[in-house]
């Protein structure tokens, strides 16, 4: 048990190394992936139905402690990133199905990565944590309603279909989760312990099967798109900050606004953009981003304790 959860723990805590490794592979190495795409919903539902594992009574408790901040972390997230992808696909002019993918991550919830983050950057984890599985739980309604308003001239927003799948894939495995976690909770220390390597191998999983079905997409306008990503997960970092400070939040709070603002639920935008859109291309932002808001996050992370340390401020925040 000692070794399963030290190894989870290292994966987890290596997981922007081995979202890199795995996207090299999956594009240096296309030919066994690209059979694999079918699995995608499966394994994000399996990342799902370790999230539901992880939920307590007490994670959503901060919705009546403290229901302004919760909701303000929650309509940040569904205002500021799908608008960000709209005007950066078109200050960039991106192909279609490229675009819509950019729109798609946007419009998709905050990552589970985003609590690891808030608790490596001193922030408020648990608010971070309610953010996180409100918006997961308002994904199944939002993120196609989001989505078909922001895109629909460009291509026809199944919106009904799209409920439905994201239905299947994120809300059920998230019930079966918590579920099971309330009648075997004595008996699933050694699963809880393996989460971190089970979430990180669905997730390395989706991101080389997804780079390895776009690998001419990529050599041909990959530095445009990874540039879009990019800017798309800081310019969400920034403003997620700005309206946290606006409305007066303390430091903690702020840092866990900004990061579940600014970090996607990717896996579900990947698996939508290869079941729902049956478009490689469609799904290849939210890859990349996969890759790319674990290592920025880290650095966000590790300058709020840098900050922390200069003003001598060195308590860690704890999870709750």
């Amino acid at each position: 048990m000692h070794k399963i959860r030290r190894l989870s723990t290292f994966i987890g805590q290596t997981f922007a190394l081995w979202a890199i490794v795995f996207a090299i592979i999956g594009y240096s190495l296309p030919q066994p992936f690209v059979p694999l795409k079918g699995t995608i919903p499966y394994a994000l539902g399996v990342i799902m139905f370790g999230m539901g594992l992880t939920l307590r009574a007490r994670d959503f408790e901060e919705i009546v402690r403290r229901p302004a901040q919760v909701l303000l972390g929650v309509v940040a997230q569904f205002l500021i990133m799908p608008l960000l992808a709209v005007a950066l696909v078109h200050v960039f002019a991106l192909d279609p199905m490229v675009a819509l993918g950019v729109i798609l991550v946007g419009c998709c919830p905050g990552g589970t990565a985003s609590n690891v983050m808030t608790y490596l950057a001193r922030g408020d984890v648990a608010l971070s944590v309610t953010i996180t599985s409100c918006s997961t739980l308002l994904s199944p309604l939002l993120t196609p309603l989001l989505l078909q308003l922001y895109a629909h001239t460009s291509v026809d927003i199944a919106a009904g279909k799209m409920m439905v799948s994201i239905l299947e894939t994120v809300l059920l495995p998230i019930v079966a989760g918590v579920v099971v976690n309330r009648l075997f909770d004595r008996h699933l220390q050694l699963l809880r312990d393996a989460l971190p390597l089970i979430s990180v191998s669905g997730i390395v999983l989706i991101i080389a099967i997804v780079v390895a079905l776009n690998k001419s997409q990529i050599a041909a306008s990959g530095l445009i798109i990874f540039g879009v990503v990019i800017l798309h997960n800081l310019l969400g970092y920034a403003m997620g900050l700005g309206v946290a400070w606006f409305v007066g939040m303390d430091s903690a709070q702020r840092r866990a606004v900004m990061i579940e603002v600014g970090m996607q639920n990717s896996a579900l935008g990947a698996s939508l953009g290869i079941n729902h859109f049956k478009s490689p291309e469609t799904a290849l932002p939210s890859a990349i981003f996969s890759v790319w808001h674990n290592i920025s996050g880290a650095l966000v992370a590790n300058i709020c304790t840098w900050w922390d340390k200069r003003n001598h401020h060195l308590s860690p925040a704890k999870p709750e």
